[in-house]
C-alpha cells in the first residue's frame, strides 16, 4: 500500500511538470503564420489551360501549386517542374518552356526561374536562369544572362526581349559566335 501511494504521488508530479512553463523554442499554434504567409488553396499535379477572348493562350504544367491572396490580387505559385506551352494566335507552331518554378499572376504574365529553357517551333532554344512572359504584348523579356541557340549561331548575353515565336529578339549586351555556310 505504501508503495502505491509513492506511485499516485510520483505519477501526479510529473503530470504537473509538464503543465509548467513553455518550451521557449516551440512556437504556439496561433504564434508566428500569420493567414497572409499561408496558400488560400494548394493542388498537386496540376494541368492549368489558359485562354484569352476564349482562344487558348497556353497550357501550365507543374508538380505543385499554392495560389495566394494578396489584396485583390491572385497569384498562383508553382514548382516541382513546370512546363509551358505557348501557343500562337495565329495557328503557328507552339513555343515551349520548362523551368524549375515559376508563377502565374492575375493578369496571365508568367515569370519562370531556375534553369529556364524555352524552345520555339523552328528549333531555336533561349537558356537562362529568368524570364518574364508579358501576355499584354505577348513578349519575352529577361535581364539576366542568356543564350539562344539557332543551328548555325549562338548568342550571349545580358539582357533580352523577344517575341513569343522568338522570331525578333534582341539581346542588349551581346557577344556571340556564327559558323557561315
Amino acid at each position: 500500500m505504501p508503495h502505491l501511494k509513492t506511485f499516485f504521488l510520483l505519477a501526479i508530479l510529473l503530470c504537473t511538470a509538464g503543465c509548467g512553463a513553455r518550451d521557449k523554442g516551440r512556437p504556439s499554434p496561433a504564434s508566428g503564420v500569420s493567414d497572409r504567409e499561408l496558400p488560400a488553396q494548394e493542388s498537386w499535379n496540376i494541368t492549368l489551360a489558359v485562354s484569352d477572348s476564349g482562344r487558348p493562350s497556353s497550357l501550365v504544367r507543374a508538380g505543385h501549386a499554392s495560389e495566394y491572396h494578396r489584396g485583390e490580387k491572385r497569384e498562383l505559385y508553382i514548382d516541382r517542374g513546370i512546363a509551358v506551352t505557348i501557343y500562337d494566335p495565329q495557328g503557328g507552331a507552339p513555343t515551349y518552356m520548362n523551368a524549375g518554378r515559376g508563377v502565374l499572376h492575375d493578369n496571365q504574365d508568367i515569370e519562370a526561374f531556375d534553369h529556364v529553357l524555352i524552345r520555339s517551333g523552328d528549333g531555336t532554344t533561349i537558356s537562362t536562369e529568368h524570364i518574364v512572359r508579358t501576355n499584354s504584348d505577348r513578349m519575352l523579356r529577361s535581364d539576366k544572362y542568356v543564350t539562344i541557340t539557332k543551328p548555325s549561331q549562338t548568342i550571349r548575353g545580358y539582357g533580352f526581349e523577344s517575341d513569343d515565336a522568338m522570331k525578333r529578339y534582341r539581346i542588349f549586351q551581346a557577344s556571340g559566335e556564327a559558323v557561315s555556310k
